[in-house]
């Protein structure tokens, strides 16, 4: 067999596309090094993003396409990430090709993003749990096989990343905001992951702040994804409006608490759902219980037993779950790793969902998973 070269292998390596900017991995200048030992290739990639979901895709294609090259080769394939240097470098590219080729009139990741479906999960009332019950959601679709992001469009109130111990900062290329993802490969998007704080403080009016989900729905690079749920702010306002004027929604979730309080706050949301002709999923009552660790028996905390299945009917939409007050979940959430919680409580939330996305997609079943 003769020996092959680096020009080879770099060519060969041509055919490998990111499947998020789409582009070949040498184009992008991700191709950091070429050794050659005889029927020994190493090769190192540097990822756009430390822990990209995408990862293996890559890798897979790698070895692929070194293997044709020749029989008997022994391929290694190491991933890591681009330096802060390399990614303004590619950057730099990008926008000098973007300048080139794209309608400066409108912006690059609006045209090409693929979200298929949409879902915000709303209350009305703050303090019931939206981000933690769309955290689960979002954790559980994943779980499920699906492309998932989250958009937190709680710009005064964001706690998202906390959730997910997510604080990178996102990457800004030519072609939109690029979203960071959680380890299990979720993609976000917070205006805390642009806040030098995270406790800072966003005293901003009502443009602003709907200027600002309106630019993580148009200039987020959130490339293909099955489903991008909604973190709603609490209220009926501007923010809302936007979100349900402007973002082709397939639903909408209510999450409320057994008070009597937290009702009449989230009929205030029905009503807006329905007046602007959103569809309601259904209803999810969080803080519904603590079990006890010793009897197994349910402590009703709220002591409203009913309350949120005579709020079901009233609104003409189903209850889907009850979810408890978890100690191990509050952990988790508080630490950062809410990925690692395993006990699955919104499966009748989670089937909701899906059968918004396949209504919304007769074909959904046929899109490739990862």
């Amino acid at each position: 067999m003769a020996q092959l070269t680096q020009a080879q292998v770099l060519e060969a390596l041509r055919q490998v596309i990111d499947p998020e900017l789409r582009r070949n991995i040498v184009e992008l200048d991700m191709v950091r090094e070429i050794r050659i030992e005889g029927n020994q290739i190493h090769v190192t990639i540097a990822l756009t993003v430390p822990n990209c979901p995408l990862q293996d895709q890559i890798s897979n294609q790698v070895g692929e396409v070194l293997d044709a090259l020749a029989d008997n080769l022994d391929i290694e394939v190491e991933l890591t990430a681009m330096t802060e240097e390399e990614k303004k470098r590619l950057t730099q590219k990008l926008r000098g090709q973007q300048a080139q080729q794209a309608d400066t009139a409108s912006s690059p990741a609006a045209n090409l993003n693929r979200v298929r479906s949409v879902i915000a999960v709303m209350s009305g009332k703050g303090g019931v749990g939206k981000s933690t019950v769309t955290a689960l959601l979002a954790i559980a679709l994943q779980r499920a096989g699906l492309r998932v992001g989250i958009l937190d469009a709680d710009i005064t109130g964001a706690s998202i990343p906390k959730l997910f111990g997510v604080h990178e900062h996102p990457f800004m290329s030519p072609l939109g905001i690029l979203p960071p993802t959680t380890r299990t490969g979720i993609k976000l998007m917070s205006i805390n992951l642009l806040l030098e704080n995270e406790t800072d403080a966003v005293i901003w009016r009502g443009p602003l702040i709907t200027g600002a989900i309106q630019q993580f729905w148009t200039d987020v690079f959130w490339g293909d994804l099955d489903v991008l749920l909604i973190d709603m702010p609490p209220g009926t306002a501007d923010a809302a409006l936007t979100v349900m004027q402007q973002l082709p929604l397939n639903g909408v979730l209510l999450i409320t608490s057994p008070q009597s309080l937290a009702d009449m706050v989230v009929r205030k949301a029905a009503a807006m759902a329905q007046r602007l002709n959103t569809p309601m999923l259904g209803i999810v009552e969080n803080m519904s219980y603590v079990q006890c660790p010793h009897c197994d028996a349910r402590i009703e905390l709220f002591g409203n037993h009913g309350s949120s299945q005579a709020l079901a009917v009233a609104l003409d939409t189903p209850l889907l779950d009850q979810v408890p007050l978890d100690p191990e979940l509050v952990a988790l959430a508080d630490a950062g790793q809410i990925e690692d919680y395993a006990p699955m409580l919104i499966a009748n939330t989670l089937q909701a969902a899906q059968k918004a996305i396949a209504n919304a997609h007769p074909e959904w079943e046929k899109y490739e998973r990862h």
